[in-house]
């Protein structure tokens, strides 16, 4: 949630202790109608098992699916939450074309196709190599396809960022074995690549600035951008259309949330026992007015 918003949240919460000293009745903010006699009770019981908590939860969420429905996003929360996946696993099997070992010359035991005797001798792991490079060209064309069928905005714009720059390299690709085929899809000859300068190899997928590391960064983008919307179109289901507070639906989201929250105390929780000890004191107020009252009644009589 950014700045704007918290501030808006924040006051919300101000208005409602200031609400809560004055008597006035705040339930209907929150959807439907108590009597003001009743009210406050509600209120309080409310806070007891724990549906503001869910609501301050589901408001934060709201608003972040608001800002991401203003990109006029149709795809939806598992459509969202794939792709998501599907980039993270290439910027791991971008980033595993890094790893120095595999550009390493190893020890390697080889039968020799005439004698049939078995030969140790030292040379790169070109299984390995080709193992890898495939597991990335496969992630490559996984997320290039699922973002082709996206209409959200961010990660639509990643996705041709990583596409145009993997354009501008095709000429050292091409080098290596690879091309770029129908759908920008990456396409993989594995005999060229076996055949190609293994310098050549070692500076397009490893190091700072490589191709594979650019690939990794613009996925880790791609997967963030996903995973967000994915957030906010499952945030969406909190609120019914005419603005009341959807208990059922909120279980849902919540038993999320409550996951990665777990049993720590937050600022959301301290915030809610200042609101119970208002209503406590409020309570508290009333009582002592009541036993006023009726001394003075007393008096009179």
């Amino acid at each position: 949630m950014e700045i704007g918003d918290k501030k808006e949240a924040k006051g919300m919460a101000n208005d409602y202790w200031s609400n809560l000293d004055s008597g006035y009745d705040v339930s209907p903010l929150f959807g439907g109608s108590v009597n003001a006699s009743g009210s406050m009770l509600s209120d309080y019981a409310s806070i007891k098992n724990g549906s503001y908590g869910k609501l301050m939860k589901a408001y934060c969420a709201r608003k972040d699916a608001e800002k991401a429905a203003s990109s006029a996003s149709s795809d939806t929360a598992q459509k969202l939450t794939l792709m998501g996946t599907g980039a993270a696993a290439l910027k791991k099997s971008a980033e595993a074309l890094g790893d120095s070992a595999l550009w390493e010359k190893k020890k390697i035991t080889k039968k020799d196709e005439e004698t049939g005797e078995e030969i140790e001798t030292e040379d790169y792991d070109w299984d390995a190599i080709t193992k890898a490079v495939k597991s990335f060209v496969e992630d490559y064309n996984a997320v290039v396809e699922q973002a082709g069928s996206s209409d959200t905005k961010k990660v639509l714009q990643q996705a041709v960022w990583m596409t145009d720059m993997t354009d501008k390299t095709q000429k050292l690709l091409s080098k290596i074995g690879l091309n770029i085929g129908r759908g920008n899809k990456l396409e993989l000859d594995e005999d060229d690549l076996k055949k190609a300068n293994i310098n050549t190899l070692r500076s397009t997928f490893s190091g700072h600035g490589s191709f594979a590391d650019r690939v990794a960064q613009k996925a880790g983008s791609i997967s963030r951008a996903a995973s967000s919307a994915a957030a906010a179109a499952r945030a969406k289901g909190i609120y019914t259309r005419n603005g009341n507070y959807s208990d059922a639906l909120s279980k849902m989201f919540s038993s999320s949330v409550d996951k990665k929250v777990g049993d720590r105390t937050t600022e959301k929780d301290k915030n809610l026992d200042a609101m119970k000890q208002a209503i406590d004191k409020m309570e508290e107020r009333k009582k002592e007015k009541a036993e006023k009252d009726k001394e003075k009644k007393d008096k009179n009589d």
